[in-house]
């Protein structure tokens, strides 16, 4: 009966050991894949939402402004 719990322990603690070896690698892999992801995006120039939300609100500012300078020449033309 002695064997069999040696046994199983030891079995037992192989796949306590084999879970963490195969959590390890896991996130080892996720953390290449990410590096790898970023390394891409930053090669492709793509924007980040802030930027393009900034520049949108500048485009929409300076169209306001178009439009109100458009007005004021048309009021002084008259």
């Amino acid at each position: 009966m002695q064997s069999n719990n040696k046994i199983l322990d030891d079995i037992s603690q192989l796949m306590t050991n084999a879970m963490g070896v195969a959590q390890g690698a896991k996130d080892e892999a996720n953390t290449a894949m990410k590096s790898m992801m970023d390394r891409w995006l930053a090669d492709r120039d793509f924007v980040t939402r802030e930027e393009f939300d900034a520049v949108r609100a500048m485009a929409q500012k300076a169209r306001e402004e178009n439009e109100a300078l458009k007005a004021r020449i048309e009021a002084l033309e008259k």
